[in-house]
């Protein structure tokens, strides 16, 4: 029995990757009706395909909630027992977060932050110790 398991790296998806695509992108209306065509190992297999890779946790613990405990430990051990016990608790809802994880909100000032000068149109003469520096005598 436990030689008639695969390991996650040479496991292979037992249903189409269009199938699975559908079924990752399903609605929660469409997602029961897709599920009810596949067979009842076939569902235990793609929960056990899906549980152990991010992108697809959340669909393995999904489709486990539809399988039975012996379907899914017959086929993934104490693996398959332990999806079975997840996708049956209730979900968490993560806790909120702190104060200082919360982004910041944004304020926008309300008044004038800087007085502009007008600027003149003709250039002052030039003061006579700025024609030390130019080279000219005071």
């Amino acid at each position: 029995m436990l030689a008639d398991r695969i390991t996650c790296q040479e496991e292979r998806c037992p249903v189409s990757e269009e199938l699975l695509g559908s079924l990752y992108r399903a609605d929660k209306g469409a997602f029961p009706a897709m599920l009810a065509t596949l067979e009842p190992h076939d569902r235990a297999l793609l929960a056990l395909f899906c549980y152990p890779r991010s992108h697809l946790h959340a669909l393995g613990l999904a489709i486990a909630a539809t399988c039975d405990e012996g379907d899914l430990c017959t086929f993934g051990g104490r693996v398959g027992a332990t999806l079975y016990a997840t996708s049956r608790e209730k979900p968490q809802v993560p806790p909120s977060p702190t104060h200082a994880v919360e982004r910041r909100r944004i304020t926008l000032a309300t008044g004038q932050l800087r007085q502009m000068l007008p600027l003149d149109d003709e250039p002052d003469d030039a003061a006579p110790h700025d024609l030390a520096f130019a080279g000219g005598t005071a």
